[in-house]
């Protein structure tokens, strides 16, 4: 099966990756630059964030590289998973990033520290503006579909609410004085990020199992396959994943022996493409019951299936 391959969307993923990792990269330096300037600990720290987002940038830069090299004999798929593998390693660096600022608040709350809430609030409203930049190129188009940029996306959301955060501590500081407002906000915009940072760990992780795909209910793939097709008496040994984005699926089918063989295969793979978007699919026509090793763990019972999470 002939597949072509638009490099359109990885070209514009690669040129917001790029742009993002510039803003977010400068940011960092101006912050290091501001924290030793005025000895502020706190910036000092948000500088540390940066890094660790301008380092996730970088990963998702490197994988979208590495994912349009040609696929060969050895990696036949290609490079495509390690988009997910990025995207695996920066939903679990956020989530270490988010145990270790909650660690960091509780101790702020135990022995507080004076905060410059003046230059924390000029710092903090350019971060604002730099996170909102890279945010939205991260999120402009088509790589709110592609798990590694989403991923990336998520740490700058990350930054950016950060940002808010430190600008709401920073007003209070400095109208009231009263500095636990800095921890408390941190472990609140914590909180917001971890709940994205989760889904994304086991959406990764989902895909890195080869798990069947959110949004394909293999169930009803089986049977809207058996209705639509009168010749399909039987669908089973289903198995479906994701390779970078694109759902990868083999099945089973047991048919009334049909004229033509071709057309009737070619009205499976149709039907495939055409309710499912799978346009990758492996399928083995049988005229008889299933039998053997490959269909052991496999249920013969007309309208059922099999398949593995």
């Amino acid at each position: 099966m002939a597949h072509t391959h638009s490099h359109e969307p990885g070209d514009s993923n690669t040129r917001r990756l790029l742009a993002a990792f510039i803003i977010t990269a400068l940011f960092m330096v101006a912050e290091v630059i501001g924290g030793l300037l005025s000895g502020s600990l706190a910036l000092l720290a948000d500088a540390g964030h940066m890094l660790t987002d301008a380092a996730a940038l970088l990963m998702a830069l490197v994988a979208v590289q590495f994912s349009r090299r040609p696929a060969s004999t050895r990696r036949t798929f290609g490079w495509l998973r390690l988009t997910t593998l990025a995207a695996f390693v920066n939903a679990l660096a956020l989530v270490v990033i988010i145990v270790i600022i909650v660690w960091e608040a509780i101790e702020r709350f135990r022995h507080p520290q004076p905060v410059a809430g003046v230059g924390m609030m000029i710092i903090a409203v350019a971060g604002l503006l730099a996170n909102i930049a890279s945010f939205w190129f991260l999120h402009h188009g088509s790589g709110e579909k592609n798990l590694n940029v989403r991923a990336a996306a998520l740490h700058v959301m990350g930054d950016l609410l950060g940002s808010v955060g430190a600008i709401v501590a920073a007003v209070v500081i400095i109208t009231t004085g009263w500095t636990p407002i800095d921890p408390i906000l941190s472990v609140l915009v914590s909180c917001l990020v971890l709940k994205s940072a989760w889904g994304l760990l086991k959406e990764s992780v989902n895909e890195l199992l080869e798990g069947a795909p959110d949004a394909i209910d293999v169930a009803a793939l089986a049977r809207d396959l058996a209705r639509a097709i009168p010749e399909v008496r039987n669908v089973h040994h289903v198995h479906v994943w994701l390779v970078g984005e694109k759902p990868v699926l083999t099945l089973h089918v047991q048919v009334i022996p049909p004229h033509d063989h071709d057309a009737l295969l070619a009205r499976i793979h149709a039907f495939l493409e055409h309710h499912y978007s799978i346009a990758h699919a492996t399928v083995q026509m049988e005229y008889q019951a299933c039998c053997g090793p490959a269909c052991e763990l496999s249920t013969t019972t007309p309208g059922h299936h099999h398949h593995h999470h």
